[in-house]
């Protein structure tokens, strides 16, 4: 069933409260506090510019990192507020609770255009837990709820799936949006050839997505130590590298299934990418972070730009390496999710997508 977007919502005067992914690789030196890779906040902005314009009072929520429900200093989200400010060149009013007397005030002397910050959801044990006395508290800041938090919506927690059944409407964001359209809708029937690159260190976090993507793919291109284990199942010496011994098994049957439907895993990706008109790629094929170790995964980064295909790079470390080689403008889409893209390429339904409202 289609969920409701933003652009369905009348939020003129309405408090629209705003599930936002804001968990950024962060670095703090000297005590100052950096971000590494703003993506997720700068993709967000295209939901927070259309609420401001159309004159919501905007409500953000958003978790970072993993302070198990009380509050760790360092893991605040009020420098996240002031990064965002510098970005929309606007005040983003700050509170220091994320529920309670302080945010419920400061949403009381909102005007329309307002943007607010709610603190770091995870400092509340009731936000994993999907506590429903914490996700009523959150639902009595707004009007209307809006989840843009994709890198979330795989997880039933209180701001993704709890907040909803206390809101009138719950809408997906601009960025949810974009990320269903070109992973679930954009592969429902690519353009062929459909070449798939699954790189990564461990064939279980892939187990779901290689049975999946095998009915869909023309070619499925396996790097990095995920390799080692299809490797040790046909019989090939891999040395001391890194190898799932209980999913070598595992590895026989998908190789069989492979070679059933003609499918090829070689070494020669440059030849499978220039012939691909749709290509996916999750999971760097090598220790990208070490130069001596990045040649593969730089490699098929600069293949995929001189492509020509519609290149999506599903989520996590990928798009850090895309990055990394400077050749995230040559992509077609980039995920903002991790977890989330590879349990929505799989086939599962996102609890935080199916919490939404009905179009209907």
């Amino acid at each position: 069933m289609p969920k409701l977007s933003l652009r369905d919502l009348d939020v003129r005067g309405k408090r629209v409260l705003v599930r936002a992914d804001f968990n950024v690789p962060v670095e703090t030196r000297g005590g100052k506090f950096r971000i590494t890779d703003d993506t997720r906040i700068r993709e967000s902005l295209p939901t927070i510019s259309y609420l401001r314009e159309h004159g919501a009072k905007t409500i953000l929520m958003s978790h970072f990192a993993r302070p198990k429900g009380k509050p760790v200093e360092k893991y605040s989200l009020r420098p996240i507020g002031d990064y965002l400010h510098s970005l929309i060149h606007q005040p983003v009013i700050f509170s220091h609770d994320t529920i309670g007397e302080v945010p419920a005030k400061i949403v009381d002397h909102m005007e329309s255009g307002d943007v607010a910050l709610l603190e770091n959801v995870r400092f509340q044990p009731g936000e994993e837990a999907n506590d429903p006395e914490f996700a009523k508290a959150l639902a009595e800041l707004g009007d209307l709820y809006v989840n843009d938090a994709f890198g979330a919506a795989h997880r039933a927690h209180a701001s993704t799936v709890g907040v909803t059944k206390f809101v009138e409407k719950a809408a997906m964001g601009l960025l949810m949006e974009k990320e269903l359209k070109h992973l679930r809708d954009g592969l429902e029937k690519p353009a062929r050839p459909f070449v798939v690159i699954l790189g990564g260190a461990k064939v279980s976090d892939k187990i779901g997505v290689l049975k999946a993507l095998m009915e869909k793919a023309d070619t499925i291109l396996i790097g990095g130590a995920m390799a080692n284990t299809f490797l040790k199942a046909e019989g090939i010496p891999v040395g001391a590298s890194r190898v799932e011994s209980d999913k070598v098994d595992l590895a026989c049957e998908l190789l069989d299934t492979a070679k059933r439907r003609g499918v090829k895993s070689i070494a020669l990706y440059q030849d499978e990418i220039a012939k691909a008109e749709t290509i996916l790629w999750n999971g760097p094929v090598g220790i990208f972070e070490i130069p001596e170790f990045a040649e593969g995964t730089i490699a098929i980064a600069e293949a995929l730009a001189q492509s020509g295909a519609t290149t999506i790079i599903g989520g996590g470390d990928s798009v850090t390496a895309i990055k990394q080689a400077g050749l995230a403008d040559k992509m077609t889409f980039i995920s903002t999710g991790g977890g989330a893209a590879l349990e929505l390429l799989e086939g599962k339904e996102l609890p935080g997508v199916a919490a939404l409202s009905d179009k209907n």
